[in-house]
């Protein structure tokens, strides 16, 4: 058993990964709280760029805005475990294996994995003109604990 970022004992890995759980996800780790797992599943040289995020258990990304001039945005198609959607006013979401969710460029939000679930996500960049992420600060510690 590994622990994850809260010390409470988890599992080494996820249970089933449908995507592949990929390699440390190093690039994007100062905007995630714990471990997070990136699997490209395309080419952004040829394509959209789609790709399966996995989160170890208590793992989040910080708040992000995926801004566009026109269009852009993006879409969670989530395959494994349990974990959190917030935009920015709203209550947080759970999430669940067969959820979409589609963020509109502009909103400000996070996602990431329950304390207790190992958490994939296939995320696909909205096609849009100017499209740029803003990373922002991390969600709120306290708010997140307590999450159900």
């Amino acid at each position: 058993m590994a622990e994850n970022i809260a010390g409470a004992a988890v599992a080494d890995g996820p249970a089933s990964c449908l995507f592949g759980m990929g390699e440390p996800n190093e690039a994007f780790a100062r905007y995630f709280v714990g471990a997070s797992y990136l699997n490209p599943l395309t080419d952004p040289a040829e394509t959209q760029f789609i790709a399966n995020v996995t989160f170890e258990p208590g793992c989040r990304n910080n708040w992000h805005v995926h801004h566009a001039e026109e269009g852009g945005g993006q879409i969670l198609l989530v395959t494994d475990g349990r974990g959190w959607f917030q935009a920015w006013g709203e209550e947080p979401r759970a999430l669940r294996p067969g959820d979409v969710v589609f963020i509109p460029a502009g909103v400000k939000h996070w996602h990431g994995a329950a304390r207790d679930s190992w958490f994939s996500h296939v995320a696909f960049e909205a096609p849009g003109r100017g499209c740029a992420n803003e990373w922002l600060e991390p969600v709120d510690a306290a708010a997140y604990d307590a999450l159900p």
